[in-house]
């Protein structure tokens, strides 16, 4: 063991000390953050076949069928072979590369996955991405907020000219609550079908709305302005298959069994939640997938309320990160669901705070057994 300790008077027992995710300022080149537009690491192997229909749910075996037969109408070249008619039409001979100014087909090019929570949208939306027939470097799978990240980090013009020869984007939890959000990817998206790419897309629901949390295709198709006509609408019943006896997130722990964990967790990081809160102001969100490179765990003492929505929003996208990448977060101070105000909670961004609140509690329910075997 070694003999350096610290502060606390804890020893490291793991390979190395924790690292500090605020002493992270990753500098991500362009052409990674495009390259990252892939399914994240929870969907690497999630595939058509592993989707579990539910029997009593008709429309579930239904978005299958037709998205099965989209991934094939988009292979180009690939797909003529099989002489496979796809979902919007195309077929043999109608498959040939696009080149250069070559306008896309007419009638839809997109398909749009509508239903409540925990139906398998993103199950069913990252199993497209893998079913179609073209290289990773062909098509494109990321969040609402990850696209917007990219604009930000590359600019309008330079997005488009990225995503413009790819056969496919997924856009996973499309933001219906950002109304300057939604007209840049609107624009976003009617250059790309123009130049020929298919899209795929989730959304959450507009706040306020009756039955919040089921259907969003009237808003989705509103709030898209002018695309709504490229868009096949894919209504998916069913249950929330994550509300199934799953057990209460674990309560905060205290600073110095954390502490311990971390030094205990080869791949840890520690930090002062307040600390870490500043250090996100001065990172890009597009970058955050960056600054989490390589961790095991994620452990944070002094847990506390967000100071403002800024802040708030920052972190939204942090717990995103880590939820994608199925990092185990430990934390002392506050339980995650005091994180933030009741006036954020009731505010126009609600959604994507108790989406936050949802996937850190379930990393902390993850990190339990790291503490359980420090």
């Amino acid at each position: 063991m070694s003999s350096s300790s610290t502060a606390s008077g804890i020893s490291p027992i793991a390979d190395a000390a924790p690292v500090s995710l605020c002493a992270r300022e990753p500098h991500v080149p362009a052409d990674r953050l495009v390259a990252e537009m892939v399914p994240p690491p929870r969907f690497d192997s999630v595939r058509f076949s592993t989707y579990i229909p539910d029997p009593n749910q008709p429309s579930q075996f239904e978005a299958v069928e037709v998205l099965e037969s989209f991934a094939g109408g988009l292979g180009g070249a690939h797909a003529v072979a099989g002489g496979k008619r796809g979902f919007f039409g195309f077929g043999k001979g109608k498959d040939k590369p696009r080149t250069k100014g070559t306008k896309a087909p007419a009638g839809p090019r997109g398909v749009y996955l509508d239903g409540g929570y925990g139906v398998g949208k993103t199950h069913l939306l990252a199993s497209l991405w893998h079913a179609t027939p073209a290289e990773p470097s062909l098509k494109a799978f990321g969040t609402f907020v990850e696209l917007t990240n990219l604009v930000g980090a590359l600019g309008f013009q330079q997005t488009v000219q990225t995503l413009s020869d790819h056969r496919l984007l997924c856009i996973d939890e499309f933001e219906l609550d950002d109304p300057g959000d939604t007209v840049l990817v609107s624009s976003l998206l009617r250059k790309l079908v123009d130049a020929g790419v298919a899209l795929a897309a989730t959304s959450n629901t507009l706040p306020g709305k009756l039955g919040e949390g089921r259907f969003a295709a009237v808003d989705f198709l509103r709030e898209i302005q002018g695309l709504s006509a490229h868009f096949r609408t894919l209504r998916i019943d069913g249950e929330d298959y994550r509300h199934r006896g799953l057990p209460e997130a674990p309560a905060p722990y205290s600073d110095e069994q954390v502490t311990k964990t971390a030094y205990a967790t080869a791949g840890a990081s520690l930090d002062d939640f307040p600390r870490l809160l500043e250090h996100l102001a001065r990172v890009h969100p597009s970058r955050y997938g960056a600054l989490t490179d390589g961790l095991n765990a994620v452990c944070l003492t002094d847990v506390r309320p967000v100071p403002d929505q800024s802040t708030a929003l920052r972190l939204v996208v942090l717990a995103d990160r880590l939820y994608d990448r199925e990092v185990p977060v430990l934390a002392s101070g506050l339980p995650f669901d005091q994180l933030f105000s009741e006036d954020m909670l009731n505010g126009g961004y609600r959604k994507k705070y108790f989406r936050a609140i949802s996937r850190l509690t379930a990393l902390a329910r993850d990190g339990k057994r790291l503490v359980e075997s420090a």
